[in-house]
């Protein structure tokens, strides 16, 4: 995935204030970790920092004058999701799967302030070039609108399958290619949602410019208390994309570090607040299957069955390496036994990994343009 490499406001020194001693037992962190004081457990959040580990909460994230300052390895135009994403140093989860763990598992990037990310908003709102409606601020929407193949820029026609929505003047560049820029701003990369001082500010920022640019947190859930969830809804957050990980806890566990059955809360807890919500689980042969896919798509379906639901495939990094990636059999089997739950909308990502040939593609095609 490309990155950015603009300069950002405040570049992390060596001479940045660690706010735990490193002589002291991790253990003074753990009594007063927030999540503890509101009943459930601490995160898996050891994150790398000049040689050791710490908490994410005390290197990636830090207050001065009162402001929340948050690390950030990167921000810009994201694809295929046509939405602004703002890459987080530092996670609450230690995902043997993450492919964003050299930032997500190491502290690394500059410093931004709420103030910081209004700035990033404001430049971004100028060029946004599709307005969306508020319950299409998610990423699941983005693929109905453009394919970011290019085909109409490169060639001046579309493609065949072009959903055709779009003006070849509303498709612009970014550093992961060609598409619109829809007007939604997300938080991505690593995930500190128990801290969410930070979030809210931003968002407040962000409204106070826009109140049409949404805003989206790509979430793990680990940290959306009842009262995380209250804050952000108090301070105009508009949407989540929850990855809910794998369903049986003990999966779970082995695979995170920390157990789930809050977030097998969660869809019912985010929707009765009036956030718009979308969930995704990753195919991960051996460890979640067609099984555990079915199981978080029947959660979902009993909130509500039209809530989005994408089934990523698995591609090979950091702890699985040696894992292999999902079949095109595989990914199809877990599709229909989403639309078994009762899904409305079910689609299959990452579709790169397991289209080998064009027969797969007409496979894959022929259960329509809505499901990849």
């Amino acid at each position: 995935m490309n990155r950015s490499k603009k300069p950002l406001p405040h570049k992390i020194a060596l001479k940045d204030k660690i706010y735990i001693s490193e002589s002291k037992s991790l253990k003074n962190h753990w009594v007063h970790c927030r999540l503890l004081r509101q009943g459930f457990k601490p995160g898996s959040c050891l994150v790398h920092y000049r040689g050791k580990r710490y908490p994410a909460c005390k290197v990636t994230l830090k207050w001065k004058d009162n402001v929340p300052f948050r690390l950030i390895e990167a921000a810009h135009l994201s694809r295929p999701e046509h939405y602004f994403s703002i890459y987080q140093s530092g996670c609450n989860f230690n995902c043997k799967k993450c492919h964003s763990w050299y930032f997500s598992q190491y502290a690394m990037g500059n410093w931004y302030s709420p103030k910081d990310i209004a700035v990033l908003a404001k430049e971004y709102a100028d060029r946004v070039t599709v307005m969306e409606p508020r319950n299409r601020a998610t990423s699941f929407h983005a693929h109905d609108l453009c394919r970011s193949c290019g085909h109409c820029i490169l060639t001046g026609e579309r493609s065949p399958y072009c959903p055709g929505k779009l003006e070849p003047h509303q498709i612009i560049s970014s550093p992961q290619g060609l598409g619109p820029a829809r007007n939604i701003m997300a938080f991505t990369g690593g995930d500190l949602a128990c801290q969410p001082e930070f979030y809210a500010e931003a968002t407040r920022e962000i409204k106070a410019l826009r109140k049409n640019l949404w805003i989206l947190f790509e979430t793990n859930g680990y940290g959306l208390t009842p009262q995380v969830l209250d804050i952000f809804q108090e301070a105009g957050m508009d949407s989540f994309w929850l990855d809910i990980k794998a369903y049986h806890d003990e999966v779970h566990k082995r695979l995170t570090g920390c157990h789930n059955d809050w977030i097998l809360r969660l869809p019912e807890e985010i929707k009765r607040r009036d956030f718009v919500l979308e969930v995704l689980s990753l195919f991960i042969p051996g460890w979640v299957e067609e099984d555990q896919i079915g199981d978080i798509a029947r959660l979902i379906a009993s909130v509500d069955p039209k809530i989005p639901f994408t089934v990523l495939a698995f591609f090979p990094e950091y702890q699985l390496r040696n894992v292999p990636s999902p079949t095109l059999n595989q990914m199809l089997s877990a599709y229909e036994a989403c639309i078994k739950a009762g899904l409305k909308s079910v689609r299959l990502g990452n579709i790169s990994i397991f289209i080998k040939t064009e027969k797969d593609f007409e496979i894959l095609t022929s259960l329509g343009n809505q499901a990849w």
